[in-house]
């Protein structure tokens, strides 16, 4: 019995832990992928990227030091004078969330009624787009894919013409004849922009989520079928596990759509403070007292802390969400 030798397969990069041969590094450099990767990790490249990122960050900083700077100071000079003009302060912040004044922005019920939109307007739409990518990729049910391609088309939908109609369905219900189906929403709560949000992120969801979940192994799903699970148990056993990047990914951009809308807000949230958003109130400020530098600049900030933590805490996931489908197969 002759005996063969196993073959050396040439692996990109070299072998962990020993460094590439001259071969390799002439094969890498001589290479389209290479030489992006060269250009990339070269040092004019890494100063362009910090130039840039300086450059997007000095409006931000200007912001930020002005929300501690006195009104006298901001008026009479720039936030780039702070040195020769010293002087912080956290009134503006005390003025923007505790002042009870009537003159006061009073921040405090706005922050509250867009932590009590934007959480329920996340999960809402995260729970039901899950469920229908698993049932869209592996449950089989006459009209499937007519339906799948409808939930695809809404996606191109502008935003702007579903307003009205949605605004009619929450005033005046549902009837068929004199038979009311389903009652008219009440203005003034949370319900209307819940429901808005949620099916305007929809379509969306449910594509994103049905191309990650649908690439799960079928062998995994068989195996489980094989073993009694039921679909139940294989979407919270099984599917919810393994999308969890998907799911936190989605989660940061609908997170961040809701926080920061304005349009949607107007529309369905009648004006009334016990529901209006921040954003609401940060446009009327600009409208009314647009000459208040000290409090815009401190209520903005106040806007985007919770945005910040949000995205700075669930960021690994958010890579790890952006990466998965290279690397699923």
């Amino acid at each position: 019995m002759s005996s063969v030798a196993p073959v050396e397969l040439p692996i990109p990069g070299g072998v962990a832990g020993r460094a590439p041969s001259l071969e390799e590094e002439y094969v890498e450099a001589t290479t389209k992928a290479g030489r992006v990767k060269r250009n990339l990790t070269s040092k004019w490249a890494t100063v362009a990227a910090l130039l840039i990122a300086v450059l997007w960050t000095i409006p931000t900083f200007g912001l930020f030091l002005s929300s501690f700077r006195p009104a006298v100071l901001i008026k009479t000079t720039g936030w780039w004078t702070i040195f020769s003009n010293p002087g912080l302060t956290l009134d503006n912040y005390r003025d923007v969330l505790l002042s009870s004044s009537a003159s006061a922005p009073q921040l405090g019920q706005y922050f509250v009624n867009s932590v009590a939109i934007s959480i329920p307007a996340t999960i809402f739409p995260l729970v039901l787009a899950s469920m229908a990518a698993y049932a869209f990729s592996w449950m089989k049910w006459k009209g499937r894919d007519v339906v799948f391609v409808l939930v695809f088309a809404l996606q191109i939908v502008p935003l702007q013409m579903a307003l009205i109609p949605l605004l009619s369905f929450f005033s005046r219900g549902i009837t068929i004849g004199n038979a009311l189906i389903i009652p008219p929403t009440p203005s003034g709560t949370y319900a209307q922009l819940w429901f808005a949000h949620t099916a305007f992120a929809l379509p969306l969801a449910i594509f994103l989520l049905y191309n990650f979940i649908s690439q799960v192994p079928g062998e995994v799903i068989e195996a489980a079928r094989v073993d009694g699970a039921s679909h139940g148990q294989i979407f919270l056993r099984i599917i919810i596990p393994l999308a969890m990047p998907a799911l936190a990914s989605f989660a940061i951009f609908q997170f961040l759509w809701v926080w920061n809308d304005l349009l949607v807000a107007l529309v369905f949230s009648g004006g009334s403070p016990d529901v209006a958003p921040l954003t609401q109130r940060l446009a009327e400020l600009t409208g009314s007292r647009g000459q208040d530098w000290q409090r815009l600049t401190a209520a903005a900030f106040v806007s985007i802390i919770v945005p910040l933590i949000v995205f700075f805490s669930l960021q690994r996931y958010f890579v790890r969400g952006l990466l998965a489908g290279s690397t699923k197969g």
